[in-house]
């Protein structure tokens, strides 16, 4: 088994450390950051696959200006332990979100989700009843095509069960300045030395690689996409032109598949843009929380 990553000494990097709140329920021991004022509309922060509470870092304190937010480490990601790999399924981490948040006591009134995260909200108004708006951050929406839809999990689950492969990748990240050439390659973002810091220890970790392939490896945005029709949640999603992870066109195409939703698009920015730029973000997911459900509902084009 590799050793997962340690608060006392991992996390002595971690961004807003006075903001976290380790939460143990049942097995699970989770990692949460929470900011502003309790009262306040409430926002709960997903972040996408390979990433942690870290993401936020900018985003978070704007958006506690207004709002109350609680902000998760993903099953198995980071600092969040306990988790079993079948829980790393779409439907089995809306459902650990779903428990982690009656534990709480914490209700959003809206959902913010980043990639993989943005999936992650849909799948929570699909199976357990919400019905607030959804904010998509360069949402992964769209399947692979054709075949690879099918190849894409099974070379996953191929490197998720061999147990020498995430040793492998991390040992190979942690050489110079691998972290940031690996980030830039795959998201044309450009971050700043605390992200790309947090991004080379998660990257770094053999832990946490396996609980991104755990969750790439047991991922179903096919059957996801068969229930979009339902989704009656008012839905933005923003998205970046530059993005090399998840392209325009796979969002425009997946914006017109959700009934509900509206699309922003922002120039020059890659996967990571609410890292980048997050006080281009931050207004945009304002202003939709302050819309009526009848506003905030999107027409497709």
């Amino acid at each position: 088994m590799s050793a997962g990553l340690t608060w006392e000494r991992d996390g002595r990097i971690w961004p807003h450390r006075n903001a976290s709140e380790f939460i143990s329920q049942g097995r699970a021991n989770w990692h949460t950051q929470r900011f502003g004022e309790v009262g306040r509309k409430r926002i709960l922060l997903l972040h996408g696959t390979g990433g942690s509470v870290h993401s936020w870092r900018g985003l978070a304190p704007l958006l506690a200006q207004d709002f109350e937010l609680f902000a998760p480490d993903l099953p198995r990601h980071a600092f969040t332990k306990g988790h079993a790999p079948e829980e790393t399924s779409l439907p089995g981490m809306a459902r650990s979100i779903a428990g982690l948040l009656d534990h709480t006591g914490f209700t959003p009134d809206l959902i913010v989700g980043h990639s993989a995260g943005a999936a992650l909200a849909l799948q929570m108004a699909l199976d357990h009843g919400y019905t607030g708006p959804i904010v998509g951050l360069n949402s992964a929406l769209r399947p692979f095509p054709g075949p690879a839809a099918e190849i894409f999990p099974a070379v996953a689950k191929l490197l998720f069960v061999n147990p020498f492969v995430p040793r492998i990748f991390s040992g190979l990240a942690s050489f110079g300045n691998e972290a940031e050439r690996f980030i830039y390659r795959s998201t044309h973002s450009r971050l700043d030395k605390e992200g790309l810091a947090c991004y080379a220890a998660l990257i770094k970790n053999a832990a946490h690689t396996k609980g991104a392939l755990s969750m790439m490896a047991n991922w179903d945005l096919p059957t996801l996409r068969t229930r979009m029709h339902e989704l009656s949640n008012p839905i933005l999603m923003v998205h970046s032109d530059n993005d090399a992870a998840i392209p325009l066109d796979w969002a425009e195409e997946a914006h017109l598949w959700l009934p509900t939703s509206r699309l922003e698009v922002l120039e020059g920015l890659g996967h990571l843009a609410h890292e980048e730029a997050p006080e281009l973000i931050a207004p945009l997911i304002t202003a939709f929380a302050a819309l009526p459900p009848s506003l905030a509902d999107g027409e497709p084009t």
